[in-house]
């Protein structure tokens, strides 16, 4: 069976920048990897090319069977990215953030309660806008955003990034959870002793290629392609 994400000699130029210079990475559904690498490296740019946010300039890659030099519009239904900003109104409360961005995306707007509180965001938090909720509090909006949307492809940019240790317990939970059902899950960190764990593929950049990429530590229901 073909791999749910194909990258070859993958390609991407921002300004006159090759950001991505050449990548080279095979990935399965219900499979979790972990990127690493030094600011520069072409991590988060991995995620957005994963994305369908920026264009590949050569080379090919695809998911799900999608084209991302011609399908990238497509493919963002199947995508969920949760970056550093959590890209919500400020003065609108969780509930009506996620209720406004599922209804934009053509999803079941109902999904949005039980998201919330799935990740604690629930009660007082609930009704408290965006604005003034702490950098971990609309971290857990983000993840719960990813929940009620249900992407096949996650994509986490420094997941752990203002989490508290419940909130890190429970977004490896929810990693799991996503890769059990089918998911692919690929998380950018800095912080390699948490987002190790719960990844089955250690990828490693430098200079904008993959230098290395390894088995981890979780061991996922079916084998893993390997670049």
């Amino acid at each position: 069976m073909a791999p749910a994400i194909h990258l070859r000699s993958a390609v991407v130029v921002v300004g006159r920048f090759p950001v991505l210079a050449g990548v080279d990475l095979d990935l399965d559904e219900g499979s979790v990897s972990a990127v690493l690498g030094a600011n520069g490296a072409g991590k988060t740019s991995l995620l957005r090319l994963l994305a369908g946010l920026v264009p590949v300039e050569g080379g090919q890659a695809t998911i799900l069977g999608h084209d991302l030099g011609t399908e990238r519009q497509a493919l963002r239904h199947h995508v969920g990215l949760l970056g550093h900003d959590a890209g919500m109104y400020e003065e609108l409360f969780p509930k009506e953030n996620l209720v406004f961005a599922l209804r934009a995306a053509r999803l079941d707007p109902t999904r949005a309660e039980p998201a919330l509180e799935r990740v604690g965001i629930q009660g007082r938090l609930a009704r408290t806008p965006m604005g003034q909720l702490s950098a971990g509090q609309q971290r857990r909006v983000g993840l719960a955003l990813l929940l009620a949307r249900r992407p096949q492809v996650w994509l986490l940019d420094e997941p752990h990034a203002a989490l508290d240790s419940e909130a890190r317990t429970l977004l490896g939970e929810l990693v799991e959870e996503a890769a059990v059902g089918g998911a692919i899950v690929v998380a950018t960190s800095h912080e390699p002793n948490l987002v190790l764990p719960m990844a089955d593929r250690v990828i490693t950049m430098a200079g904008g290629v993959v230098i290395d990429n390894q088995p981890g530590l979780r061991k996922p229901p079916g084998a893993s392609h390997v670049a």
